[in-house]
């Protein structure tokens, strides 16, 4: 089996990157798939369906245009990393981690011990909480080798 693995959350940091190095440097036999994680882009997303006045409507219909890829990748996941930075704030992670929840996905979070009491929430949903990418590399090969 292929494990099918969401990364969701933070962009400004190499998580991502660590965490596909690690699996790949494993053979762990999983694929990754994630968000739009061009911010700019992500932002236009929905540009192309005409100019908008007001702020508010350019995110809303970027946001539904994201969503059509998030909504789809999320609900076909074996399982999710919802990684949570400290200097931004993440509500889309934290959605993300709200709507895994529902669908009874299972996700880890990965965020610093710093921000424990606000997103206590969120990682009583999930099934483990990690500090580090490599933390996570590891869950992953436990959980798709049994080692």
């Amino acid at each position: 089996m292929i494990w099918t693995v969401y990364l969701s959350g933070e962009i400004h940091s190499d998580w991502r990157e660590r965490i596909e190095a690690g699996c790949q440097a494993l053979d762990l036999p999983v694929a990754f798939v994630g968000p739009v994680t061009d911010h700019d882009a992500s932002d236009a997303a929905g540009d192309h369906l005409g100019a908008e006045d007001k702020p508010f409507w350019r995110d809303n219909k970027s946001s539904k245009v994201n969503a059509i890829r998030t909504k789809t990748l999320i609900e076909s996941a074996d399982v999710a990393v919802v990684r949570f930075g400290s200097q931004y704030k993440q509500w889309n992670a934290a959605f993300d981690a709200g709507y895994l929840a529902a669908l009874g996905t299972p996700f880890i979070t990965l965020h610093d011990a710093d921000i424990i009491h606000p997103l206590k929430e969120v990682d009583a949903a999930a099934m483990a909480w990690a500090q580090q990418p490599e933390q996570v590399v590891e869950i992953l090969r436990y959980v798709t080798q049994g080692k």
